[in-house]
């Protein structure tokens, strides 16, 4: 695993559970608005975390944290990221996953070997304006699969879209929550990436 960073303790990322965040580098989308550049961009990249040193501090933490968010970048391009849920599990720890829903097959996975707790996707436009949003060309059909998966998974998941709103205005907005089928989507507001950057900053500091 390659990980770019770990914040210790959060009551938000994960609903009803006090956990850690563990960041991986590395993405396949360039998302205009993009929060945490220094774990997508390769040249951005700061030394990465080892996995012995976020594993010490979780043992450390059983008992008092109760879940790890793997987050990104995109977690599912990692090729150990099924191993290293299943760690995560045997240490007792619930677990969330946070994905852009490009690896169904990742996720198909994780599912059966019953991995993950709670999986959030970032739907990041409508469909056809994934390619505006993104700066790749997406493919629709292995999003509407990973959406249903997730959908009839059985685990806890949400669906959220972070408003751009110099490229996505309300109808896109609505439309998203049509392919959500309305059911657990959420909205969240698009943040200036300097303020994210130094939110970044403060997430290696603590390492």
């Amino acid at each position: 695993m390659k990980i770019g960073g770990l914040v210790k303790f959060t009551l938000i990322d994960f609903p009803g559970c006090p956990a850690a965040i563990v960041f991986t580098q590395g993405c396949n989308f360039r998302c205009r608005y993009c929060h945490n550049p220094e774990l997508v961009y390769p040249h951005l990249f700061q030394e990465p975390v080892t996995e012995e040193e976020v594993k010490a501090f979780l043992v450390r933490r059983q008992g008092t944290l109760e879940g790890v968010v793997v987050s990104g970048g995109e977690p599912t391009l990692q090729p150990d990221l099924v191993r290293f849920m299943a760690d995560l599990k045997a240490l007792g720890y619930k677990t969330k996953l946070d994905t852009n829903g490009s690896q169904p097959n990742v996720l198909q996975e994780l599912l059966d070997k019953k991995l993950v707790d709670f999986i959030a996707m970032d739907i990041k436009a409508p469909l056809d304006k994934y390619a505006l949003i993104t700066g790749v060309d997406a493919n629709a059909t292995i999003l509407r699969r990973s959406m249903d998966l997730i959908r009839q998974s059985g685990v806890e998941y949400e669906f959220r879209t972070t408003y751009d709103t110099e490229v996505l205005t309300d109808a896109d907005i609505a439309s998203i929550s049509q392919l959500t089928q309305g059911k657990n989507f959420r909205v969240q507001e698009c943040l200036p990436v300097a303020k994210e950057k130094a939110t970044l900053k403060v997430l290696h500091k603590e390492l």
